[in-house]
């Protein structure tokens, strides 16, 4: 993941500091830190995961653990790692909470702790940019179904303008036909449609150069092609 890792936000649950003062420590260790923040049980909010990319919870309180990793396991788009000090504990939370890595404290625990948790924010970050790319195709589906229905109303737009600007024009070359405000109005109307005119003219112009750089890029393409077929 790269630099992504120093924007990533890890949270760390545990009621037992020196398991907090452990992760800290081995994760500074590493080249890439994410940013972590160390709380308690008593200062956890319903809403704390939402707010992370990973939530790593240690060793709990027995009360609060079951309240805590529901949470945690329905908080959407954040990852979490349990970390437990009892290995006959992990076929039961791997059965209640099968969303969630679990990970035993024994020997080397810290180590296979990162190494789980680096995956854990590498997938969070490929899921956050696909969800990015995906939001961005639709946005770009939307500018292009715009684009299109301008392209198909342009003549329409075109004549309408035509028609505004040729009333307009005879209404002010007549001066008893208006006078007054009547005629500042006309003329007003007269120039906002020189302008829509001017915006339309602006948008044939790109549409004409948008053709032509598909036209030359699909050209570049079949040169290339020709030349691919040609050497082999």
């Amino acid at each position: 993941m790269g630099n992504a890792l120093h924007h990533a936000s890890v949270l760390i649950v545990s009621d037992d500091t020196g398991f907090a003062r452990a992760v800290v420590a081995r994760w500074q260790a590493e080249r890439h830190v994410p940013e972590i923040t160390v709380i308690t049980s008593d200062v956890w909010q319903a809403g704390s995961a939402a707010d992370h990319d990973l939530v790593i919870a240690g060793p709990i309180r027995p009360g609060k653990f079951p309240t805590i990793l529901s949470a945690i396991g329905t908080s959407a788009g954040t990852a979490a790692v349990i970390v437990t000090e009892d290995e006959k504990n992990i076929p039961a939370l791997r059965t209640e909470y099968p969303h969630l890595v679990v990970v035993a404290m024994q020997d080397g625990w810290a180590g296979a702790l990162i190494l789980v948790s680096s995956e854990a924010l590498r997938r969070v970050e490929a899921v956050s940019r696909a969800q990015r790319a995906e939001r961005q195709l639709m946005e770009s589906q939307r500018h292009a179904t715009l684009g299109r229905y301008m392209l198909e109303m342009r003549p329409s737009v075109n004549d309408a303008l035509t028609s505004v600007l040729g009333n307009a024009d005879l209404l002010l070359l007549e001066p008893g036909q208006a006078t007054g405000e009547s005629r500042e109005q006309i003329q007003t109307i007269h120039t906002m449609a020189l302008r829509l005119n001017e915006v339309m003219q602006r948008f044939s112009s790109l549409a004409s150069e948008m053709r032509a750089g598909e036209k030359e890029s699909h050209a570049e393409t079949e040169t290339a092609s020709r030349g691919f077929v040609t050497r082999l």
